[in-house]
């Protein structure tokens, strides 16, 4: 079956991990263009050689894509079929197809999108968390002033949020949303479809504790429970001195488990909670 038009754009989804996730109709359309525009020519060639695909393959990423936008726009409008493709998942979701798909759009450029993997929602209906309402959010902005500022503006809100984040980055924003969301129900989805896929479903706390003796290893969906009667941001939460908190603890657990917990929540060195409580005991 021949769907593929001259002079159109398509967004053609690839699997996020598994192979066996590529549909049909997205193999179809990569046999039928007359260009391929990834962001990574040399992963997407792993996949073009597992399907037997031979088609022309250029670069367009993050870093070029105000160079090549207008070229392969310009490569359309002459009658050229282009496919468009993420390293991973659907393309435009954190991705510079975004802004491919908008200067299509202001040259009239008819655009099909191909349904097919996505990470946030695949993460989002094993999570256990609300799938009626929720908000991707994606990377975090990496400048604290944005950060914090879309930070005050998705705190409020009753559904899921859904970020993503690298393994190398995964503690540090934990320890963001810990502070900026209070002590949520957090799920950790790591390596979506591939042979080491894990959930870890908890508070945002723990899932820091987790971190003080695990390596995150592979690509993060971060999903946190929204806002809601029970569920306030830390600043609105009766605060007590750390010192209290950790007596507190101790009467259900062991000192060196709250040391460890509690070194994590508060940023103070696990000794110095450890050599309190001795002292207290």
């Amino acid at each position: 079956m021949n769907e593929v038009k001259s002079g159109t754009l398509y967004l053609v989804p690839t699997p996020i991990g598994n192979l066996s996730d590529m549909t049909a109709r997205a193999i179809s359309v990569l046999q039928e263009v007359d260009i391929i525009a990834a962001e990574d020519t040399r992963h997407t060639s792993i996949l073009l050689r597992h399907f037997d695909i031979h088609k022309e393959l250029i670069s367009y990423h993050e870093h070029n894509k105000k160079d090549m936008a207008p070229k392969i726009v310009a490569a359309i409008l002459s009658g050229k079929s282009v496919a468009q493709c993420s390293d991973a998942g659907m393309p435009v979701i954190s991705d510079p197809g975004a802004d491919l798909v908008k200067l299509a759009i202001e040259n009239d450029i008819p655009i099909v999108p191909l349904p097919g993997p996505n990470a946030a929602l695949t993460a989002l209906v094993a999570s256990g968390l609300d799938a009626r309402l929720f908000t991707f959010i994606g990377f975090l902005p990496k400048i604290t002033g944005k950060k914090k500022k879309l930070i005050e503006t998705i705190s409020i809100m009753p559904g899921t949020l859904i970020f993503y984040e690298a393994p190398h980055r995964l503690k540090e924003t934990l320890s963001f949303l810990f502070q900026s969301l209070g002590d949520r129900q957090v799920v950790l989805a790591r390596e979506l479809t591939k042979k080491f896929e894990t959930f870890r479903r908890c508070l945002l706390s723990e899932a820091l504790s987790h971190l003080e003796v695990e390596t995150p290893r592979g690509e993060y969906v971060i999903l946190v429970e929204g806002a809601g009667e029970n569920v306030k941001p830390m600043a609105e939460r009766d605060t007590i001195s750390w010192q209290e908190d950790a007596l507190r603890r101790a009467k259900e657990m062991p000192i060196k488990d709250v040391a460890r917990q509690m070194a994590v929540e508060y940023h103070l060195p696990r000794r110095e909670i450890y050599q309190f409580l001795l002292k207290e005991k």
